[in-house]
């Protein structure tokens, strides 16, 4: 696992996350826009949802990939989960194109999920351990692995280490003010996931006005 002595760690307290994303849920779809599109459709391809599955999507923000996944699996279960009751106004305004679609969005934390083991499919989480200490990022995972069917796939998109020019400006801005960053910092999660019982199959790097994201598709290993 990365060493928060060598690499940054989260400077932003867990207990503070919520609020934050509450307060920049009104400008999120913007920055997300700008920044996030084409790692989060890499993810979604890479996802190949198929109609019917059970999917639960971690730190669902403001419904940005929850929508295209309940889109793509209208007979299936999906079920999305976030700390900031703000972002999930933004999801629920987002969703409701769909009408009727088989589709749940409930507060909750990474670190208890309220699922049932092995009940998922896929379990998709995007830009969320970027957040998280590196000391309490095996913790979350020991969930995402319970959750998961044998086999199970997940999927996760994360600001990372910058590796082409002008990429390393957010790690200025997050020295500067975390806050600013909401919360987020570079980090790289393959060698961790394997520690703790997945098996990366895809590790992708996109960037986008300069903000670099990592792309990881996973199973959870028999």
């Amino acid at each position: 696992m990365q060493s928060s002595n060598k690499k940054l760690d989260a400077r932003v307290p867990q207990s503070e996350i919520g609020r934050v994303y509450d307060e920049i849920a009104s400008v999120y779809n913007m920055w997300g826009r700008l920044t996030e599109t084409k790692a989060r459709s890499r993810a979604l391809e890479l996802a190949e949802i198929q109609d019917g599955q059970h999917i639960l999507e971690v730190a669902v923000g403001t419904g940005l990939a929850f929508y295209e996944i309940v889109r793509r699996n209208p007979h299936g279960r999906n079920l999305g989960i976030d700390l900031s009751k703000g972002m999930l106004e933004k999801a629920k305004q987002r969703l409701q194109i769909l009408g009727s679609a088989n589709y749940s969005l409930q507060v909750g934390t990474a670190f208890h999920l309220q699922e049932e083991d092995e009940s998922m499919d896929t379990l998709v989480n995007n830009y969320m351990f970027d957040l998280i200490p590196f000391e309490a990022m095996g913790r979350i995972l020991a969930e995402f692995k319970r959750v998961l069917k044998k086999g199970g796939k997940l999927i996760l998109v994360n600001m990372t280490e910058g590796e082409r020019w002008g990429s390393r400006v957010y790690d200025r801005i997050y020295n500067w003010s975390p806050k600013l960053m909401g919360g987020c910092r570079g980090v790289m999660l393959r060698d961790t996931l394997h520690q703790h019982g997945f098996k990366v199959e895809t590790r992708e790097y996109h960037q986008q006005l300069l903000f670099p994201s990592e792309v990881i598709r996973a199973y959870k290993s028999v």
